[in-house]
């Protein structure tokens, strides 16, 4: 069962895929800046156990279970608003690294349904929320994937890009309106469970995604990047932010010690 949602507040900070990774270091450094935030994931014990320790050191939390790629719990969960300062579309993944030729086209849909139209849902869903606020901001958490492709990313890389299109377009269509459209773009970054995820679980193969790189990006480096760029003065739009470890100069371009 979902938590009760929260009451409006225009610095209400709305982050999804908050359970672990980019997205629970990003909520957490949000309300370090003074954002009462709201964690969703389909994991209702991680973003409780998040918001208790959130609290616990004095900032503003409040966890609420939600599947992005579910459009009538995402109307749901939007309804408790009447406004709300920022939506950090977090949520994604990718699954699998095979070529076209032999990719599994469920893992394709799964990406897209979550990586595009999750972000599609809470956006639409939000964005009169956003707008009442009169400072409100989108920010879209895509990946450096969806701006080069790579042998066996297809799949990963037409959903992470239908991310960046969907940002883009944003951004042109609402311009006048008082809510930014930030896109942070991401390359290596190692987290618990981001290749766990894409190799089902395979330790050794999600543990050569990183061999050799001293140092890759961190959950905190990324979740720093977002609230930087969300922090800045209304009128200052970070448009696209590419942030990568200075070991990994493209997407297919990796220094590794080995």
């Amino acid at each position: 069962m979902a938590t009760a949602a929260p009451s409006a507040a225009s610095r209400i900070a709305v982050v999804t895929g908050a359970s672990s990774g980019i997205g629970a270091a990003t909520a957490r450094q949000l309300a370090a800046a003074g954002y009462r935030v709201v964690l969703t994931a389909r994991r209702t014990d991680r973003i409780e156990a998040l918001a208790k320790e959130i609290t616990a050191a004095g900032h503003s939390a409040t966890a609420y279970q939600l599947d992005v790629t579910d459009r009538a719990a995402v109307d749901e969960f939007a309804s408790a608003f009447k406004t709300i300062g920022v939506l950090v579309n977090n949520a994604g993944g990718a699954l699998g690294a095979d070529p076209v030729a032999t990719g599994d086209p469920a893992q394709w849909r799964t990406m897209y349904e979550t990586n595009v139209l999750g972000t599609l849902n809470l956006t639409q869903a939000l964005l009169p929320k956003l707008d009442a606020s009169g400072d409100g901001t989108v920010v879209v958490v895509s990946s450096t994937a969806g701006h080069g492709t790579y042998e066996g990313g297809a799949g990963y890389v037409a959903a992470k890009h239908g991310a960046h299109v969907l940002a883009e377009t944003l951004r042109l269509e609402i311009v006048g309106r008082p809510v930014r459209v930030i896109e942070v773009a991401p390359g290596m970054v190692k987290t618990d469970e981001f290749a766990l995820t894409r190799f089902s679980g395979d330790e050794e193969k999600a543990a050569k995604v990183y061999a050799g790189v001293a140092e890759p990006l961190t959950a905190d480096d990324v979740a720093d990047t977002i609230t930087w760029a969300v922090t800045r003065p209304a009128h200052v739009n970070i448009d696209l932010l590419v942030v990568r470890p200075r070991a990994q100069a493209s997407n297919t371009k990796v220094h590794r010690e080995l």
